[in-house]
């Protein structure tokens, strides 16, 4: 016999943490955002709904509660499309578990996300931009070594910000010879995956390495003055690293605003528009799910049309 759906929050969370390894912040946030749709049913007579008995009628309400009731303590207005979504996405994972125990209920797929008009495109550097941003640098002083190497390794690896920080000198062990690097990460969800260095990256951190002679376990260090006097842990934090890289595209004059995101997404790019299978490129970015690497390939599509058009179009027959 089946029980209403609310009383499976608590089977649903330890699916999530004993078969599919999520953190515990992930789930955390699954159990906040599926509360509010046990809310929902509560207050509007559905506490004992099952889930065979789930419609995409509920679903539809449920939407449009999400769109109009809910009011974001910090703004003060409506929910975002893409803050709606997320907890159209708790509600879609509850039907996977629901698939996963074969327990009957509406298929995933019935969950539509909102569509946001406002979602921004992907940013990306070309190469002859990426390439002004990396040599933008003034590799005199130890802190222009520092920020060569951090944004080298950046686009080398593909890493997330705060992979970057949390990185130690102790992993990237090398010296004259070293030609090529692996070091494994702990990306989101505390899943481990294996990140590579180019030439180019290790070629920068032997440049910075070599000007190091502190203690410090941490690879990239803070060099504001006065702070190397102090025991406080000089290691560099998110906000340090987006500020480096908001202060070199200045230098740089690129076009866009780039983060340190933009380099990740440039790393991608480069990945795909070389021909790289996107499965590869999904397990160089640590993605648990192939749909969310296919956000690239929109970037990609869009130059081959732009090619197909100006080859193919233009020529007389």
């Amino acid at each position: 016999m089946q029980k209403p759906i609310i009383r499976y929050l608590i089977d649903f969370l330890d699916y999530c943490e004993v078969q599919k390894g999520l953190s515990v912040k992930t789930q955390e946030n699954y159990s906040r955002f599926l509360n509010k749709f046990f809310t929902w049913l509560k207050d509007n007579n559905y506490s004992e709904l099952k889930p065979e008995e789930l419609s995409t009628e509920h679903v539809w309400h449920y939407r449009i509660f999400l769109s109009r009731h809910i009011i974001d303590s910090r703004t003060k207005k409506t929910l975002k499309k893409t803050t709606q979504n997320y907890y159209l996405i708790a509600l879609r994972s509850l039907l996977d578990f629901f698939v996963e125990k074969d327990i009957s209920s509406l298929p995933p797929s019935k969950v539509k996300l909102a569509k946001d008009k406002a979602d921004k495109e992907i940013k990306f550097l070309k190469l002859d931009q990426l390439k002004r941003l990396l040599e933008s640098p003034n590799t005199s002083n130890n802190s222009g070594l520092r920020d060569r190497a951090l944004l080298e390794t950046l686009f080398s690896t593909g890493l997330r910000v705060a992979e970057l920080v949390a990185l130690n000198r102790d992993q990237v062990r090398i010296n004259n010879e070293t030609k090529d690097l692996e070091v494994a990460v702990i990306g989101k969800g505390s899943k481990i995956r294996t990140v590579y260095f180019s030439t180019r990256s290790l070629e920068a951190l032997r440049a910075y390495l070599k000007s190091r002679v502190d203690m410090d376990e941490a690879l990239f260090i803070n060099y504001k003055r006065g702070i190397e006097k102090t025991d406080k842990d000089r290691r560099l934090t998110v906000k340090s690293v987006e500020d480096i890289v908001k202060k070199y595209v200045k230098i740089a004059g690129l076009p866009v605003m780039a983060t340190p995101h933009t380099l990740r997404h440039s790393f991608a790019t480069d990945l795909l528009n070389q021909g790289v299978d996107l499965r590869i490129v999904q397990e160089f970015l640590g993605h648990s799910n192939i749909a969310t690497t296919q956000i690239y390939t929109h970037v990609t599509n869009k130059q081959l049309r732009d090619i197909h058009r100006k080859v193919h179009e233009n020529r007389d027959l």
